[in-house]
């Protein structure tokens, strides 16, 4: 991550961004994509965008796919306003994400590595969320 990603990493600047992007997914989601959120087989990574985890049917996975063409509207959007890169104001919102909206039991993925299950305490967030706010 960059530097520029300290001049997005607000949290007033994050927490609309935030929300309407968890209110993207939520507003959006079919049954079979919150049966796959809550199961494990879909979930959050650090990049801002969901992932598949899990099997999953084809249906699910172009929910998924589509919520996260979404997303990355939304950030290119915020990236154009702040000055950054898209992949910067994804990312920022991702540290938020993991940190504040993923619920206990759900899955979710910091870069390449493997898919975890969050439990009752804080996820380890990656080393560039810490400047994130």
């Amino acid at each position: 991550m960059t530097r520029k990603l300290l001049m997005i990493a607000g949290a007033a600047m994050l927490l609309p961004i935030g929300a309407m992007i968890a209110g993207t997914a939520q507003a959006q989601s079919s049954a079979d994509l919150s049966a796959a959120i809550a199961s494990g087989a879909v979930g959050e990574q650090a990049d801002g965008y969901m992932g598949v985890a899990g099997s999953v049917g084809d249906a699910v996975r172009k929910e998924v796919e589509s919520i996260n063409i979404k997303r990355r509207q939304a950030y290119t959007d915020l990236a154009a306003k702040r000055g950054v890169t898209v992949q910067d104001a994804a990312a920022a919102t991702g540290c938020q994400t993991l940190s504040t909206r993923l619920k206990p039991g759900q899955a979710y993925r910091i870069g390449a590595g493997a898919w975890q299950t969050k439990g009752a305490g804080p996820v380890a967030l990656p080393s560039y969320c810490a400047t994130a706010g």
